[in-house]
């Protein structure tokens, strides 16, 4: 195998690992060759990243080789993390924060009630985007948490306010629901 494949090869498998590392000696096995040669052209590599200033590096910790961002980019990192722009959501999170949206306040039971499924799940991952919020408890047997959109919601599908939301179908039969909901799995089929 050639000089650069090698190096390929490592920085594929580095990548895989991810946060666990791996050995020298491993890295040596898979690719059956010495581990001094291995020091050397993760060494190489180390430099080469570094040379061509590079976002990512390779560290060693406790005999573990691993490569990981640039410790001075770890703010743009922060603001990716913190910013639920640049996450997709599933369908099932679109569909709950869908019924948030428009039916708010709603308890989790009322919500779970119109999807004909647990929304558990889809709630936390809203909650942890900061999309919706607990916004109070309804009175009654348990004071259920009452849920609805943030601030963060309307930015991210760039809205001023919630007024301005398209307006629901009015009339939908449930011959046109069965319908719709046949398209949709024609369609997620496809």
């Amino acid at each position: 195998m050639d000089y650069n494949k090698i190096k390929a090869a490592i920085e594929g498998l580095l990548f895989v690992v991810g946060d666990e590392g791996i050995e020298a000696k491993q890295l040596a096995e898979i690719l059956e060759m010495d581990v001094e040669t291995i020091e050397d052209i993760i060494y190489d590599m180390q430099a080469d990243f570094r040379r061509e200033n590079r976002g990512l590096q390779i560290i060693q910790m406790a005999n573990l080789y691993q490569l990981t961002t640039l410790p001075e980019h770890a703010i743009y990192l922060e603001r990716l993390a913190a910013s639920p722009t640049h996450a997709t959501l599933s369908q099932a999170a679109l569909e709950t924060l869908s019924i948030i949206a428009y039916k708010q306040p709603i308890t989790r039971l009322e919500i779970e009630e119109i999807r004909g499924v647990k929304s558990e799940k889809a709630i936390n991952t809203l909650m942890s985007k900061g999309l919706i919020k607990e916004v109070g408890r309804m009175e009654g047997v348990g004071r259920p948490i009452l849920y609805g959109t943030t601030r963060e919601f309307l930015n991210y599908f760039g809205l001023k306010d919630i007024d301005e939301l398209p307006p629901l179908p009015e009339d939908v039969t449930v011959d046109e629901e069965e319908e719709i909901d046949l398209y949709r799995q024609e369609k997620s089929e496809n």
